[in-house]
């Protein structure tokens, strides 16, 4: 296997890219590269999904071997950006489950991908400034959450309501934050309402509370699968937050390239 050189992108290619991180606000807004495509799905895209659930098992030294060598392009990607346009926080796409289940056990999970994390995120927050890591799972994965702690997670976007939210936010809340509360698949739909949507942020609210939470659909990213949810759902969630602390929170409109959290993270929680 023979990845793409990090360092291979001319200035050229790099100036559009920081026209537009030096228009942003940083004191308003942070910067974030998006990685879609995480160490798990690299796998299953290479291989497919059959062949990579099976050679976890039958082969595990080149498995391991494979994870090693995606985790060392990420971290050298990452100082090209770091050194680029020096980001305040990561945005990192992985799906680790289905809605009823994770694709793996957390032993093996354990085994193989939290060493490779652990790297890819203490490298971001280590050497490359990163202040928060935003994961996405939009996915049941609550069995993985101490492992999203250890290897330095701040923000799962994306857990499901399967996942008991709730119950997430009162055993782990100070440790790490949930970027959920509408599931696509229940509120983005052909017959999409207001009604429905604002049922929901209410549902959300009430049994999560506002601490260790930060309101949104869980695919990520701004945007939905059918027109207008998604513009409604962010009209919505500013009611909310001038329903629970007075003043309406931008902070749902640019995820992609830009997360606006500085003014959330007063009131959502300490992350």
């Amino acid at each position: 296997m023979h990845a793409s050189d990090p360092n291979g992108y001319t200035d050229e290619q790099w100036d559009p890219i920081l026209e537009v991180v030096d228009k942003i606000d940083r004191k308003e807004k942070f910067v974030a590269p998006f990685f879609h495509n995480g160490v798990f799905e690299k796998l299953h895209f290479l291989m497919g999904m059959e062949e990579t659930m099976c050679n976890f098992y039958e082969e595990p030294e080149e498995m391991e071997a494979l994870i090693k060598y995606i985790a060392d392009w990420e971290i050298e990607a990452a100082n090209v950006i770091a050194k680029k346009y020096h980001p305040d926080i990561l945005f990192q796409h992985d799906d680790w489950g289905s809605q009823l289940s994770t694709f793996m056990s957390p032993a093996m999970f354990e085994e193989f991908l939290l060493p490779a994390y652990k790297r890819i995120y203490g490298h971001w927050k280590n050497n490359c400034g990163i202040k928060y890591i935003v994961h996405h799972s939009d996915s049941y994965a609550a069995t993985f959450v101490p492992f999203m702690i250890d290897m330095g997670i701040d923000v799962w976007q994306g857990a499901v309501e399967e996942n008991n939210l709730p119950e997430l936010v009162k055993k782990y809340g100070g440790q790490i934050t949930l970027m959920c509360g509408l599931d696509n698949g229940k509120y983005d739909r052909p017959d999409w309402s207001r009604e429905s949507i604002r049922a929901g942020l209410d549902k959300f609210f009430k049994g999560c509370g506002t601490k260790y939470i930060i309101p949104c659909f869980t695919m990520g990213g701004p945007g939905s699968t059918f027109p207008g949810a998604y513009d409604c759902a962010t009209e919505l969630i500013d009611e909310f937050s001038e329903q629970y602390f007075g003043n309406k929170i931008d902070f749902t409109r640019t995820l992609t390239g830009t997360f606006s959290h500085h003014k959330a993270e007063e009131q959502y929680g300490d992350k």
